[in-house]
C-alpha cells in the first residue's frame, strides 16, 4: 500500500494522519507498515482526504484520483457488482471462495451486504477479477482500464 508515500508526499508525520483518520499513532504505523489492514471505511477516509483513489492506494494503478469520484462507498453496488462479477465468470460462491481462498460464508455475505468487505478481500477480488476496486466499491460508475495484469 502506498500510504507512507502519501503521508511524506504530503509533508506529515504520522501522528497527524492518526489525528485525521482518529486512530492512534500506533494503529496507524501498523497500516502504514502493513502490520495490520486498513479497515475499508478509514481507507475511505485516507483516500477522500488525500484524493487518491483506492486503485492508487492499493498499487492497482498508477493514476492516482479518477474524475466524477464519489466520497462514500456504495453498499448497494458492492453487492451488486460482487454478486454479478461472481455470476458473468460463471462462478459459484464455493468456487470463488476456494479460487481466493476465503470461506463461502464470507463471499454470501459480501454479496448480502451483511457485513462490508475487508479491505484485503476487496484488494483479492480486483487482483482476481483484473478490476478496479474503486468501481467495485461504487466510488466511480465506470470501470477503468488497471494498469498492471494481476491475475491470482
Amino acid at each position: 500500500m502506498r500510504l507512507k508515500e502519501i503521508r511524506e508526499e504530503n509533508n506529515l508525520k504520522q501522528i497527524e494522519v492518526a489525528n485525521i483518520l482518529k486512530v492512534s499513532r500506533s494503529v496507524y504505523g501498523m497500516w502504514e507498515v502493513e502490520q495490520d489492514i486498513i479497515p475499508l471505511r478509514r481507507l475511505n477516509d485516507f483516500c477522500n482526504e488525500f484524493n487518491v483513489s483506492f486503485d492508487y492506494i492499493l498499487e492497482l494503478t498508477d493514476i492516482k484520483n479518477y474524475p466524477n469520484s464519489h466520497k462514500d462507498i456504495d453498499i448497494n453496488k458492492l453487492k451488486v457488482r460482487l454478486t454479478t462479477l461472481r455470476k458473468n465468470a460463471k462462478l459459484t460462491q464455493d468456487k470463488l471462495s476456494q479460487k481466493l481462498e476465503i470461506t463461502r460464508s464470507l463471499i454470501s455475505k459480501y454479496e448480502h451486504s451483511t457485513n462490508l468487505i475487508l479491505t484485503s478481500y476487496l484488494l483479492e477480488y480486483s487482483k482476481y477479477f483484473n478490476i478496479s476496486s474503486d468501481y467495485l466499491i461504487g466510488k466511480i460508475d465506470y470501470i477503468p482500464k488497471l494498469n498492471k495484469t494481476i491475475k491470482s
